[in-house]
């Protein structure tokens, strides 16, 4: 509905007639339209997090390196019909200003809850210590949008291309960290 008609222009009401639940029964799951339209990103994250919870430590890899291999199984392990969906609202997103407010601070909550998670696991220290753990989840965060946003340019919404995308965007995080611009002459 919000890709033929616009997020703006689908009611709550509407939502909760087409999958026949009651207001009621859709705050039970959803806090707003926007977790709606993000729910096929939220669910990359949570199978993440669950992942990153359940897994062995990587002791002999980065931080970075383990946690993009983790992103990349999920990735390969989502249900039929999931990139389809995430692509569209990847695309909802770029044109809806309330969603993309919403998936930013979504990034947020899920970068913080990781470190928690990878706390839990592993000797990290906070933040105030040493804010190495949270700027690669960060660069991991931004290398992931990265990706969604070359996805989303040309593909036809397939699980491989996104692999795809995401492995050349976790390949440039080295070189980008060492960029180093020229003046335009």
């Amino acid at each position: 509905m919000f890709t033929e008609r616009g997020f703006d222009a689908v009611t709550l009401d509407e939502l909760c007639a087409a999958v026949e639940i009651s207001k009621r029964t859709f705050f039970r799951y959803f806090t707003s339209k926007e977790d709606v339209a993000m729910a096929p990103s939220q669910d990359m994250w949570a199978a993440l997090i669950e992942r990153l919870r359940a897994g062995e430590p990587g002791l002999d890899r980065t931080l970075l390196d383990s946690v993009q291999d983790d992103l990349l199984a999920v990735v390969a392990d989502m249900p039929e019909g999931w990139a389809r969906r995430t692509l569209a609202a990847h695309r909802l997103t770029a044109t809806t200003p309330s969603i993309n407010g919403h998936n930013l601070h979504f990034c947020d909550r899920t970068t913080r809850t990781v470190r928690d998670v990878l706390g839990k696991r592993f000797a990290i220290p906070d933040d105030t210590t040493d804010p190495r753990p949270r700027i690669a989840l960060d660069v991991l965060i931004s290398a992931t949008r990265c990706a969604h946003d070359a996805w989303a340019a040309g593909s036809t919404g397939t699980r491989d291309e996104l692999l795809a995308h995401l492995r050349t965007a976790f390949a440039a995080i080295p070189g980008a960290l060492t960029c180093t611009p020229h003046v335009r002459g």
